[in-house]
This record gives structure tokens, sequence and C-alpha cells, in this order.
């Protein structure tokens, strides 16, 4: 198991928290010495699609680190108080400015180094005007042979890709669920 300890104070009193691990519990937790608070660390959930226009998918150059530079899918960190299908909506507006149909969800990813779960939904785009917001340095359609591979930012993202271009040729999706280490 990855060690992650990122909570440094107590959120409820400001005191320094210690890792220890509390009566009935399993694991190290930040644990509050002043107040006895108990913080959990949990997953961060990254959202995104996968949009697509005819035989082309929809591509964002990243305007922001980390992988500055390089393509990616329209993804981000879901927000409190939104579902997931609105959390990925909502990064395919904000990185492309695409207009879309959200459809299944297609890709779930267990990313353990870093703590995160991405969760790509299949979307439908319903045109192809693109409006980039600040974090995207260029968004654009590709075809399948167009795609550069060198340059995908994640492996997430990669991967999500492969699965799709490969579902498309069988002519069936399906959800593929798995973990990067």
């Amino acid at each position: 198991m990855i060690e992650m300890r990122r909570i440094k104070h107590c959120r409820e009193c400001g005191s320094a928290v210690a890792y220890r691990m509390p009566d009935d519990d399993n694991r190290e937790r930040a644990v509050c010495p002043a107040c006895t608070t108990i913080h959990y660390e949990n997953p961060i959930n990254v959202v995104g699609t996968v949009p697509v226009w005819g035989e082309q998918v929809l591509l964002c150059k990243r305007a922001i680190e980390p992988r500055h530079g390089f393509w990616t899918l329209p993804a981000g960190f879901m927000e409190l108080g939104e579902t997931v299908a609105d959390g990925a909506i909502r990064e395919t507006v904000e990185e492309a400015g695409a207009k879309i149909e959200l459809q299944e969800l297609f890709t779930v990813m267990s990313v353990v180094r870093v703590g995160q779960v991405h969760l790509f939904y299949r979307a439908r785009m319903t045109d192809t005007s693109l409006d980039p917001g600040p974090e995207t340095l260029e968004a654009r359609l590709f075809h399948e042979h167009e795609v550069p591979w060198d340059e995908i930012a994640f492996r997430t993202v990669r991967e999500t890709l492969q699965h799709y271009f490969a579902c498309r040729k069988a002519g069936q999706y399906t959800l593929h669920c798995s973990s990067i280490g």
C-alpha cells in the first residue's frame, strides 16, 4: 500500500495532526491530539469525456502543468455538489467549449500512486464549434491515424483512447475498468 500523508493540521482546531491507527480501524489516519478529530483521506475523482464527431475524437492541448503542451481528453477534478456525469460535461465545456450529448460510462481507472480515480464517458458532439478555455492551448478533432500518440499527456487518456478505437472497430462499446500502479 502506498503511503499518502497530506494532512498536516486539523481542519477543526488547527493543531498539528499525528498519524496513528484509531481504535477499531485498520490503517493509520491523521488524528488530532488536541480535539481527537479523525481526518480521512480518500481518492480524488477525475472526470471527463471521449467526445466524438463522426470518425473523429476531440483532444485538448494542455496549457497547464502537469504535462503542459501535451494532448488529453477533456477532463478534470470533480467538484463538490455535482454528479460524476455533471462534472464530465462541465470539464468538456470548460476545456474545449464543446457541446455534447453524454453517453455511457466508458472507463474507470484507479491511479493508486496518486490517489485518484479517472472516469471517462463516451460523448457525442452535437456540432463542431469549439471554444477552448484558459487551461487549453488548442482543441481539435483527430481521426485515429492522426492521434499524436507520443504526445498524449496521461496513461489513463492513452488507455481510454485505445479502448475506444478497439471498441469502435468491434462495433460494441463496453465498460473498461483497470488499475494503474
